[in-house]
């Protein structure tokens, strides 16, 4: 059996182990009669949970969690087991925390969060070895002071990736080994992100990064590199903005087409695309043709899909919550539909599961000052018309 067999067989074993383990646990719902007039698209039969409805179809759900939540918040914490089939480290697996200082890694809560996936039958993803947004500042000041020419940042590219991934060799699921490397209005040929003109970070401090140094080749070396170090991953190039029918998402999508093309031809190890999906509640732009369409282009390349960031941000919407609450509903269930229409598509994973803990608190707030409401559990741990239209787009999804 080839590398490709074995991660597919890999995971339809895992979906087995999901199911049993999901089927185990026990935890009081909110009830459907507290959710009025929800329409037929909405509702569901039975209590499982999204893990186990998903993997009834082959698929993988799960969701991204950070250590202190998981430490922290007892309830929280069972109630992501009882949803999740996936966990994704939100953060901890990002360079400004393992790498806060140059010389040195900090495993620490990435090994606590990698236990808990084990010791619960849980599936663990690794999110994300490259990732221009994620930069230390000690990296930050040699990007600044280093020589063009030189290869010590090629060597920091290596010696990073090579020591996390070969760390977790044959426990992660899967890898976003490259993140958001296109950013069509930045002027570069292909659509490279050149962030010495498109600026990162809170204070969008521009500087050299990866790119800047090695062209674009940096994506092909990276992805080499945890192929040698994880040889049973599967390795994804993750990247967000290619949802609705706006131009520079037009645009975007040709360009991240062409970058799968590219590695393809260069025999570069790569298995499968992560589709973002922070979706807009608000967002009236959505165009199901041309997202089948992009799906169906990248299911030809031999890739799988995952959608690796889902959520639906309502920071645009009316204040009213039962009006809200549908409205980022119907944005979860159109978009679903859809793209588990794809079967090159192998698991959904939102970008949190509980509205208690979202990056869009701080990142889309709403301009009133209430809570935003972008996830399929409300802050208090109880199922909202979200988490419903995720799995009634789960039943109607065809098998895998």
């Amino acid at each position: 059996m080839n590398r490709r067999h074995l991660l597919y067989l890999g995971l339809s074993t895992a979906t087995t182990g999901i199911m049993k383990r999901a089927g185990a646990v026990s935890s009081k719902q909110q009830s459907m009669d507290d959710l009025q007039n929800l329409p037929p698209h909405l509702t569901v039969v039975g209590e499982f949970s999204l893990q186990e409805r998903a993997a009834a179809k082959g698929l993988i759900y799960g969701a991204a969690t950070g250590f202190d939540f998981l430490v922290s918040d007892l309830d929280f914490k069972k109630k992501f087991l009882q949803e999740c089939g996936i966990l994704v480290p939100e953060n901890d697996i990002k360079w400004f925390n393992i790498r806060s200082i140059s010389d040195n890694f900090d495993f620490s809560k990435v090994d606590h969060m990698l236990a808990f996936s084990n010791n619960n039958e849980m599936l663990f993803r690794g999110h994300t070895l490259i990732w221009h947004n994620a930069n230390p500042k000690w990296l930050i000041k040699k990007f600044k002071k280093s020589d063009p020419t030189s290869k010590k940042i090629e060597n920091l590219l290596i010696n990073h990736v090579s020591t996390v991934a070969r760390r977790y060799a044959g426990k992660v699921h899967s890898w976003d080994v490259v993140n958001e490397a296109i950013n069509v209005s930045d002027g570069q040929k292909g659509g490279f992100r050149d962030t010495t003109k498109s600026g990162v970070g809170i204070k969008k401090d521009k500087y050299p990064t990866w790119f800047n140094f090695l062209g674009m080749d940096y994506i092909d070396l990276a992805f080499r590199v945890a192929a040698e170090a994880d040889p049973t991953a599967m390795l994804t190039y993750n990247d967000y903005g290619l949802e609705y029918d706006i131009p520079w998402q037009e645009a975007k999508r040709g360009a991240v087409l062409n970058l799968l093309r590219r590695l393809q031809t260069n025999q570069t190890p790569i298995h499968a695309f992560g589709l973002q999906s922070h979706l807009q509640g608000h967002e009236k732009r959505f165009n199901p043709t041309k997202l089948r369409n992009f799906l169906h282009d990248i299911a030809d390349l031999g890739l799988k899909i995952i959608i690796t960031e889902l959520d639906v941000a309502d920071h645009k919407l009316p204040r009213d919550i039962q009006i809200r609450d549908r409205m980022v509903a119907d944005a979860y269930y159109e978009y679903l539909s859809v793209v588990l229409d794809e079967p090159a598509v192998i698991g959904v994973l939102t970008w949190g599961l509980s509205d208690r803990y979202t990056w869009l608190s701080q990142r889309r707030p709403r301009p009133d000052g209430a809570p935003v409401r972008p996830l399929p559990l409300d802050a208090d741990l109880n199922r909202k018309p979200a988490w419903y239209a995720i799995a009634r787009a789960f039943d109607n999804a065809p098998p895998r």
